[in-house]
């Protein structure tokens, strides 16, 4: 009898646990998204990292994962564990990309991918990944714009450190009949011209797609000044380039102002 006294306990508490703790991915999945719904991250990754252990081809698993990881990652900080974040982000939406996702999901694998490359300021990476989501989505207006967005910062950084070096002032434009800022100038006409070029297209294409895309006006305004700076035989064209650059700034307070109204609504 004493036996039998153990055995009935210990057969009920397998049963509650069989009960208790799900056994398929789906439940994993179903579990993880609550938690997440209610900010308890930690308890969300645990069970999409058992969904994608218990089924490797559950793709929303792998984008939820990706997804919580994003939001754990902290944009601009190199630290060891925050990069290993991205680092784990990237591999989950990887994967879901390579599982063949739906539109939808590949679109925001893309997106997801490029945003955290752009954080840690691998251009290509990012570039190559924006480019993905914009070839799946010719409508949406953010790929573009952010392409737009890495083209003027690798112009921005390449000539910020050159002039740098040759000590000159914020609003000072390089002067071809200077020896140093002639060659500086002729060094990076070679190295970000084209780059210029290929971001006033992808912003200019945000901007047909979303009219009041006041980011990428800003974006506009700047790569103007970019290739203003590198005119530096053709004062005709920097002055031609500044002033649609002051044009930008001011479609960029229009478009602002409008939004600012909209939401505000009639008074």
């Amino acid at each position: 009898m004493k036996v039998a006294w153990i055995l009935v306990p210990a057969l009920f508490f397998a049963i509650s646990v069989s009960s208790v703790f799900p056994q398929t991915s789906a439940d994993e999945l179903k579990l993880g998204v609550a938690a997440y719904k209610e900010n308890h991250h930690e308890q969300a990754v645990q069970h999409f990292e058992k969904a994608v252990e218990l089924d490797p081809d559950n793709i929303n698993a792998h984008m939820y994962l990706a997804t919580v990881y994003v939001n754990q990652y902290i944009p601009g900080v190199d630290t060891e564990d925050n990069v290993h974040l991205a680092d784990k982000a990237i591999a989950q939406y990887q994967k879901a990309l390579d599982l063949n996702a739906n539109t939808e999901q590949r679109v925001n694998g893309a997106k997801g991918i490029a945003y955290l490359y752009l954080n840690m300021k691998k251009w290509d990476d990012a570039r190559k990944y924006y480019q993905m989501a914009s070839d799946l989505d010719p409508n949406d207006p953010e790929p573009p714009y952010s392409i737009g967005v890495i083209d003027w910062s690798r112009c921005y950084q390449a000539r910020m450190e050159g002039r740098a070096l040759l000590d000159m002032k914020p609003d000072q434009h390089l002067n071809s009949k200077n020896p140093k800022q002639k060659q500086l100038c002729d060094e990076l006409r070679a190295k970000n011209w084209s780059v210029i070029e290929d971001g006033m297209t992808n912003l200019d294409k945000a901007i047909q797609l979303r009219p009041d895309y006041d980011d990428a006006m800003a974006y506009l305004n700047l790569m103007y000044r970019e290739r203003a700076d590198l005119e530096c035989d053709d004062t005709a064209s920097r002055a031609r380039d500044l002033k649609t650059a002051d044009e930008w700034v001011d479609k960029t307070l229009a478009a602002k102002k409008a939004k600012a109204e909209k939401a505000n609504g009639p008074k």
